[in-house]
């Protein structure tokens, strides 16, 4: 019996401690928080989630979320988009 495997469109989720907060340019890039790679953008909003609760008595932290999906076979995903709509 074979089973068909779930779309992975992965995630990346890191952050790290902000010079301004109107740019996202990092005060120490050896500092980066890296969360992890996640199999969708539900796991990776959980971990995003998580992540800027632990630091938000820090206001220059900041946790995002990047669509690694997207990076690697940006047809594939818009394909995915038509699907979804």
């Amino acid at each position: 019996m074979s089973e068909e495997a779930p779309d992975q469109l992965l995630h990346l989720v890191f952050g790290g401690e902000l010079i301004d907060l109107d740019e996202v340019d990092f005060k120490d890039l050896s500092k980066l928080d890296i969360i992890g790679i996640f199999p969708n953008y539900a796991a990776a909003y959980d971990a995003w989630r998580n992540a800027a609760q632990r630091t938000v008595d820090n206001a220059q932290m900041r946790y995002f979320v990047v669509h690694i999906h997207k990076l690697l076979d940006p047809e594939d995903d818009r394909e995915h988009e038509l699907k979804t709509q």
